[in-house]
């Protein structure tokens, strides 16, 4: 039986915001089509193995501090497992330590993977609500979650947005842009959580990971449920 590999960066420290259900998302609808999983999660102190997916959650700004410490140790090797194709999604704060860094109103920066060409610095207001997002990567071509954050991400060079806010504010509330990709790299704020609310999304995370097309499932009430979101403001 096939099997696809998922490491859970972290999750005793960056795990809010309903962050466990885009990995029960991923996990059933592997299932369902009879694709094994197997998840390593990877606490403080802990090796992070070679995986398909990697997966991080969000968190307050005290536990990025001790997960920025531990994940910078690991940097050249999740660099080198991007550039061999392997899959990431981080969630807010998982979001931002994929970047160069986040810096905080008090304190040092909080160094990231770099995974991404993106940096964050902490912002006056919160950005609280439901979001929609327009891409052009997806074959559907919405994606709908709820943001919950005051940091303020930019991006540069070769990483693009996810698409373009039509509902909410995303990164920074200034560009229109929401999350982030590159290569197989992607970081978002939707929370709520994201995957279940995007079945196509999640699915597009297999293929990328598997390497190959995926069979159709039934999705009648999770497209529904979707579509019931898109535009909706909070």
């Amino acid at each position: 039986m096939e099997t696809m590999k998922i490491t859970h960066l972290y999750p005793k420290s960056l795990n809010l915001y309903g962050d466990m259900g885009n990995l029960l998302t991923l996990v059933k609808r592997c299932e369902w089509r009879g694709i094994g999983v197997e998840i390593n999660e990877v606490s403080i102190g802990d090796k992070i193995p070679e995986s398909n997916l990697y997966f991080m959650g969000g968190g307050q700004d005290c536990q990025q501090v001790e997960v920025s410490r531990e994940i910078v140790q690991y940097k050249e090797f999740l660099i080198e497992q991007r550039d061999k194709g392997a899959v990431f999604l981080g969630i807010c704060g998982g979001y931002q330590l994929f970047g160069h860094y986040y810096q905080p109103f008090e304190g040092k920066k909080l160094l990231g993977a770099g995974l991404l060409d993106a940096y964050t610095v902490a912002g006056k207001k919160r950005f609280i609500g439901n979001v929609t997002v327009q891409t052009d990567f997806l074959v559907s071509k919405t994606l709908v979650g709820f943001e919950n954050h005051s940091g303020l991400t930019y991006l540069q060079g070769e990483t693009k947005p996810l698409g373009r806010v039509s509902t909410g504010h995303g990164n920074n509330g200034e560009d229109k842009t929401e999350g982030a990709r590159f290569k197989n790299v992607f970081g978002t704020y939707l929370h709520g959580s994201v995957l279940p609310k995007n079945p196509h999304f999640a699915d597009y995370l297999i293929e990328l990971a598997l390497g190959h097309s995926l069979a159709p499932l039934d999705d009648e009430i999770e497209i529904k449920t979707h579509k019931s979101l898109v535009g909706k403001a909070y």
